[in-house]
């Protein structure tokens, strides 16, 4: 039998390996020690940020930094629907209230509608404590507009760079945007602990009361001494390890999903009613930054953490459910894109300022496998079961569909064409 084929499995190898045995050796096994210390240096390097605080996981780290910003009992948060339910999870873990925006085409939150948001919001005498967009899929939100509205009406902003690290915007980082921002290190992401995700900040008071909040909130005495409730959510030094494994392979890992990118783009060319979401490669260049400031400081890139297709059903002939069955059929895992927060039952009872082209993106979104794992046999399995697919559609009088043979991920051998020998 076939072995799974997963959507974002870690990519683990002999250096990770090494990093586990080595934090081990060094007799640190429970939580903290200086392969935290380490691993929080590098991360707030990598974000160009002042201050890392290595968490337990990315849900903490909004926790703990909607916290740091002051989010309290009675807020409102305004927040992106296009996103997983913890980033509207951890508001109400600080007593708020979520308050979603819709998103633009490129399924972050629609900067004009944030600004529609914020006055209605304000209208209706809402405190609103912050403004926490999403990175989707690896794609750096428009921070720049973003933040040009949240500052104008004097509230902060924490970035949910959960899905982003290693992407940049305008030569900026993810994790670089807001008063302080959230990344994840879960086994699906770009870059893992097992668990695991950090705050980064360039705030100091936002990431010495994360570092205390994380630890119990144990007061700095001999004895165990709490004048507030505590969380338990700090890293492993063990895990810690790990991630500075991982770390110094991102830009390895990064470039072999956008190879696998632009497979897919090859894959589904000439395919009616399809399109690979984001920019060709996940680039694109801002012209009038390149105008400004020459050569440096223009770029914009995603991570490619998962890659997307949006189908359009009435054109292509087959559904987004239609190709995910198949997939499954082949033991390939495929899922459709995040189901809007506004639509979860959880927060039925929610304001959202739009939603349709979120409602349209889930509707439309088939997310494929994206691993940097992902291998020439796994690859091939992928797209000869997407070619079959494609190409069983046609022959029943569906819209006929230029079929790619497709080649393999960046640093590995390439793949013969279907039914070569």
């Amino acid at each position: 039998m076939s072995e799974h084929i997963f959507l974002s499995p870690p990519d683990c190898g002999p250096a990770e390996a090494q990093a586990v045995q080595r934090a081990l050796a060094s007799g640190w096994v429970a939580p903290l020690g200086p392969e935290v210390d380490a691993f929080e240096a590098e991360v707030a390097a990598r974000t160009g940020r002042r201050h890392a605080v290595a968490l337990s996981s990315g849900t903490a780290a909004l926790h703990l930094a909607l916290l740091g910003v002051g989010v309290g009992p009675g807020d409102v948060v305004l927040t992106s629907t296009l996103t997983f339910v913890a980033t509207a999870s951890a508001v109400r873990y600080c007593g708020a209230e979520p308050v979603f925006v819709d998103s633009d085409e490129s399924g972050n939150m629609d900067p004009g509608l944030l600004d529609l948001a914020i006055t209605d919001q304000r209208r209706r005498r809402r405190r609103i404590g912050a403004v926490l967009p999403v990175d989707l899929l690896g794609k750096v939100a428009a921070y720049e507009e973003l933040l040009t509205v949240a500052a104008e009406s004097g509230i902060p902003l924490v970035s949910d760079a959960a899905e982003s690290f290693g992407a940049v915007r305008r030569g900026r980082p993810a994790g670089s945007f807001g008063r302080a921002a959230a990344i994840s290190f879960n086994g699906n992401k770009i870059m893992t602990t097992s668990g695991g995700g950090a705050l980064v900040t360039d705030d100091g008071a936002v990431a010495a009361r994360a570092r205390y909040l994380a630890t119990q909130a144990r007061q700095p005495v001999a004895h165990y001494e709490h004048t507030e409730i505590g969380y338990n959510y700090r890293l492993s030094n063990l895990l810690a390890a790990l991630g500075r494994a991982q770390l110094a392979r991102l830009d390895e890992m990064i470039e072999r999903r956008r190879a696998l990118r632009m497979l897919y783009r090859e894959l589904f060319a000439g395919t009616p009613g399809v399109e690979v979401l984001g920019a060709p490669d996940g680039s694109e260049i801002d012209v009038a930054a390149l105008r400004r400031s020459g050569p440096h400081g223009r770029l914009t890139r995603d991570n490619f953490w998962l890659t997307t297709v949006l189908v359009d059903a009435a054109v292509a002939g087959w559904t987004p459910a239609d190709l995910i069955a198949a997939l499954a059929r082949a033991d390939i895992e495929a899922r459709p894109m995040w189901k809007p927060l506004h639509r979860q039952p959880v927060f039925a009872r929610s304001t959202v300022y739009g939603g349709a082209t979120a409602e349209r993106l889930f509707a439309r979104g088939v997310t494929l496998p994206s691993g940097s794992a992902l291998d020439v046999a796994g690859w091939a399995r992928v797209a000869d079961t997407v070619r079959a697919f494609l190409q069983r559609r046609a022959q029943a009088g569906r819209p006929a569909a230029r079929l790619s043979v497709g080649r393999t991920p960046a640093g590995t051998r390439p793949l013969r064409a279907a039914g070569a020998p």
